[in-house]
């Protein structure tokens, strides 16, 4: 199992072989066409992330120790975001995820590249990510 470090050296040399921002959004949109399916009947107000423009849908459980996330998105450029943040930080424990820098983010250069509306979101998606990891682990903590 990779480290999410690995995981996020991954993706910035994958956004390093496009030259310009439309092929990184191109491929952002294909990550989110292949982002695992959240179950239909977790689509709930309860799991749509607060400050996100469009909608977005994030489910998180705690497997063997690991958390697992599920998402996805009314929006396709977004679908790509959380696909990305899934990717990095799904099947690692809570501690991994809570210490995780997502240095990535600034290195592939895409919180200047989205509307301010939607970095926000971004940030968004990240605190509800590690808020699961930091319930899952007091949860571990008093089992």
């Amino acid at each position: 199992m990779e480290t999410i470090q690995e995981t996020q050296h991954e993706i910035i040399e994958e956004f390093e072989m496009f030259s310009d921002w439309m092929e990184k959004y191109d491929y952002l949109i294909e990550l989110g066409k292949s982002l695992p399916m959240i179950d239909a009947q977790l689509k709930t107000d309860d799991n749509i992330i607060k400050g996100c423009q469009s909608k977005v849908w994030l489910h998180g459980e705690l497997n063997n120790g690991k958390v697992v996330f599920t998402a996805d998105s009314d929006a396709i450029i977004t679908k790509g975001i959380i696909a990305l943040m899934v990717r990095v930080l799904s099947n690692h424990t809570p501690a991994e995820i809570m210490a995780a820098d997502m240095d990535f983010i600034d290195q592939i250069g895409l919180k200047e590249h989205l509307s301010p509306t939607r970095a926000n979101g971004l940030l968004a998606m990240i605190k509800q990510m590690k808020f699961y990891a930091l319930a899952f682990q007091s949860k571990l903590n008093h089992t």
